[in-house]
């Protein structure tokens, strides 16, 4: 996984909990990484689900809210960085809908096995978007955090629905977003 995950989740820990929570993390944890993370090495994902893990047993959060909390965050961080991404996709749908065509597919000429997962997307209705997302670390909850991010960028309320989950022995997992 790449850093910038990790010095994000790092900042957002500072940020809500304190320096002395993301220590005490890393005393728990004892990442293979020490807990020097720059944004473009990689890092093992092990690190952030022990992290995660941690941190929802210090905080009494579950880690399904933690990842939520810390897609939305993330969003914010990805997008400072790349702002080029919103800039390109004007309305909320047209954004989801570029996720795996065109920024997956950018960030894979930006970084060396960046390892994305798969988003597929599929519109009926103007105002009802399903995509499907398939990862074999099976961070949709984060992919929900990330999904509510791009929503209050984009000023649009939505209704979700996280139908079908890898978690519970599904292939993909099911987001069904209506615009409100």
């Amino acid at each position: 996984m790449k850093g910038i995950v990790f010095t994000a989740l790092n900042d957002l820990v500072e940020a809500q909990f304190g320096m002395e929570m993301w220590e005490s993390i890393l005393d728990q944890v004892h990442p293979e990484s020490g807990g020097i993370y720059t944004s473009v090495e990689d890092f093992s994902d092990d690190e952030l689900f022990a992290m995660v893990a941690a941190l929802s047993e210090k905080t009494e959060i579950t880690q399904t809210d933690l990842l939520q909390v810390f897609g939305r965050y993330l969003f914010s961080v990805l997008i400072s960085r790349h702002p080029v991404f919103v800039d390109n996709e004007p309305d909320y749908f047209e954004f989801l809908k570029s996720i795996d065509g065109v920024i997956h597919k950018e960030v894979n000429k930006l970084y060396t096995n960046p390892n994305l997962p798969q988003m597929d997307w599929q519109q009926d209705d103007p105002d009802q978007l399903i995509l499907s997302y398939t990862s074999p670390r099976k961070l949709c909850y984060l992919a929900v955090g990330l999904i509510e991010g791009a929503a209050a960028y984009y000023d649009t309320e939505i209704e979700f629905d996280h139908g079908p989950c890898m978690h519970e022995g599904a292939d993909a997992c099911t987001f069904e977003i209506r615009r409100m």
